[in-house]
């Protein structure tokens, strides 16, 4: 492996940061792919399709290993998603999932610190793996895409890597923002978490 071409470190970086931020959210995912996004478009170094498929793998991979590992370990996945809640929350998790799981699932994705607690969900209810494999697939194209975006953009303004990088980073951290600010808004018009 030839340390001095970016490639070498910049995909290995990003699968594996992506992989590791779906299994436990200690790496901020979208501001990776979006910094990749812009320098695959300021530099020859990575290429976007690349960039896109690595990100794509590297979510899917990390939120299936979230999902088997409440799946697998369901009694304790449902201690969890119950504690504190009545079987009544737990039967209406239950609902939800077979009315809408497909959509949950693609939602938590999208949403910031909403893919955890729906997967460690769907695991707890025995969410079909044949509805959450194709499920996962949609959510990790379109949030890669997404956030990707943001880096072309970034890309696309500034010639500088390090600039479109770190305006890539800033316009995630501003997504991001807006996002819960517009779901906790919502949960306080609703009632919900309360």
């Amino acid at each position: 492996m030839d340390w001095s071409d970016t490639s070498s470190i910049g995909y290995p970086t990003l699968f594996f940061g992506v992989l590791i931020g779906s299994i436990v959210p200690v790496v901020p995912t979208g501001a990776l792919v979006g910094g990749a996004a812009a320098i695959a478009m300021t530099t020859p170094h990575l290429s976007l399709p690349l960039v896109l498929l690595l990100a794509v793998l590297g979510a899917g991979i990390g939120d299936t290993a979230t999902f088997a590992a409440a799946r697998l370990g369901s009694t304790t996945a449902v201690r969890w998603l119950a504690r504190g809640q009545g079987a009544d929350r737990l039967a209406s998790a239950r609902v939800r999932f077979e009315r809408s799981g497909w959509q949950l699932v693609v939602i938590g994705r999208l949403v910031p610190a909403g893919r955890i607690p729906v997967l460690l969900a769907a695991g707890a209810v025995s969410y079909p793996w044949r509805r959450l494999l194709p499920a996962t697939l949609v959510a990790c194209v379109l949030w890669a895409v997404a956030y990707a975006l943001l880096g072309v953009l970034s890309g696309g303004i500034f010639d500088s890597p390090l600039v479109a990088t770190a305006l890539a980073a800033m316009l995630v951290l501003l997504v991001t923002v807006v996002l819960n600010l517009v779901a906790k808004r919502r949960r306080a018009k609703t009632g919900v978490g309360k």
